[in-house]
């Protein structure tokens, strides 16, 4: 196996993990990373905060710990990995072991051997079917260029308001970063009647949706958008809907993504009916000699036992360090997720794990919620902060299924999720969770105590985080 030919077609955040955990195990093996973009190795998930300014270069999206900037002469000089970009992978003949490339550069096209591949092609973006969403100026937040682009169009001044078609994670995120600095009248238009949907129960998404419109994001739910034209005074646009039409200079189209999948799907591997690469343990697709990870296959869900399409960096980076072992002949397996998430949405932190109760429902668990409130620090405390915490428990065997919380002080919540998350797979109860042996000093964690139950459960929100609808 020494000396073998390596290519990895994609280089943002799994392409490059694999290559680098080959040459640690494997310094000879001969490495390539293709990427069809001039940017590689960033950190996607700091978009947002780049749009919004938080971070003020988008080379600091690129850079390691050490401040180096990950270029492919960073790769050819400290890893020994060959990165080409700017050159797209036009099709696999897995027959011959060749990927048919195109120099983007020079239109010049060739055949790049390999006897190991990787396909990390990621996602792309969602668009869903509204007349106009392929206007030109209707910007999907899915790569370093959009991001640039959102940016150079707020810092010219020639935004005062905004359209984001979505309230998911990505639209959310992106209403902070256009009206937390840039003080943007952002509308936020989603079809489904509440905010992050199918990720938190709709009563954590009350207090989520009481805090966007108490940070002016104009709100509207249960809407479907219904075209998208260039205004007639020119320069912007007009969004159309049921109940009115808004006019704005910056559309964002944040509907989710879906797997990139084309050229698994030309070769003849296993594609799920989602449209995801369909992969083993040891992340092998159909082909064992061609791996694939990242936001472009499924995996298992460890609570449901299903197939899941979960795009996530973090999940992308794991992947590559198994990809990377097996490459170099190890046996490291990818069992499946338990579909850890976390977002901050200007003040408030919302993280889950798991299931919702109406997805254990779906999958034949007699699903119970379980939502108290507390103090996220000991209750004398200066800082101490209430924590919304619900637990999706099945009331036939008392398993955790999931679990949800939103606070303040994102230590608090993230940390909670966290201590649920790493011992979600090993199917805890409530017994398991209650005796739980946590660190515990009062400026970091509240002691547990019984919480006050929300009026699903007999009790009510507080009056700030009621919507005002009275849905909360």
């Amino acid at each position: 196996m020494s000396g073998k030919c390596v290519l990895i077609i994609g280089g943002v955040a799994l392409g490059p993990k694999a290559a680098c955990r080959l040459k640690r195990l494997e310094p000879d093996a001969d490495v390539t990373i293709i990427d069809q973009d001039e940017y590689i190795s960033y950190g996607g998930c700091g978009t947002p905060y780049f749009i919004s300014r938080d971070v003020s270069d988008v080379r600091e999206l690129m850079s390691t710990s050490y401040h180096m900037l990950r270029t492919p002469q960073f790769f050819q000089d400290s890893k020994d990995v060959r990165v080409r970009t700017r050159t797209r992978a036009l099709g696999i003949d897995r027959a011959n072991k060749r990927v048919r490339v195109l120099d983007l550069a020079s239109g010049g096209e060739e055949d790049l051997p390999y006897d190991r591949l990787v396909i990390a092609t990621g996602s792309v973006p969602t668009k869903p079917p509204i007349p106009g969403i392929e206007l030109p100026g209707v910007i999907s937040v899915s790569d370093l260029h959009s991001a640039i682009a959102v940016r150079d169009r707020i810092s010219g001044g020639n935004v005062d308001r905004a359209v984001i078609v979505g309230a998911g994670a990505i639209g959310c995120e992106m209403a902070e970063a256009l009206g937390d600095l840039w003080e943007i009248e952002t509308h936020l238009v989603e079809i489904e009647d509440q905010v992050l949907p199918g990720m938190v129960d709709r009563w954590l998404a009350g207090i989520v949706r009481t805090h966007l419109e108490e940070k002016g994001v104009r709100l509207h739910l249960g809407c479907r958008v219904t075209e998208i034209r260039e205004n007639d005074l020119g320069g912007g646009y007009e969004v159309k809907m049921p109940d009115g039409r808004i006019q704005a200079e910056l559309i964002i189209a944040a509907a989710g993504v879906r797997p990139n999948t084309e050229l698994a799907r030309n070769a003849g591997l296993l594609v799920s009916p989602s449209g995801a690469i369909v992969v083993n343990q040891m992340l092998q697709t159909s082909d064992p000699d061609i791996y694939a990870g990242g936001d472009c296959i499924e995996i298992p869900h460890l609570i449901t036992g299903k197939p899941v399409y979960f795009p996530q960096g973090s999940l992308a980076n794991r992947q590559g360090r198994v990809i990377g072992t097996n490459l170099a002949g190890g046996t490291a397996k990818f069992a499946g997720i338990v579909a850890s998430f976390a977002i901050k949405i200007f003040d408030l932190a919302i993280a889950c794990v798991g299931i919702t109760p109406q997805s254990a429902l779906k999958n034949d668990f007699q699903a119970e919620p379980v939502l108290v409130v507390q103090a996220d620090r000991a209750h004398f405390y200066p800082t101490r902060s209430p924590i919304y915490l619900q637990l999706t428990v099945d009331r036939k065997t008392r398993r955790i299924l999931g679990a949800q919380a939103v606070g303040a002080n994102g230590d608090a919540v993230i940390g909670r999720i966290n201590v649920i998350a790493a011992i979600l797979p090993f199917k805890p109860t409530v017994e398991d969770i209650s005796n739980l042996e946590i660190a515990y000093s009062p400026p970091l964690h509240g002691r547990h105590r019984r919480g006050q139950r929300c009026r699903q459960y007999g009790g009510e929100y507080p009056e700030r985080f009621k919507p005002a609808d009275g849905t909360g």
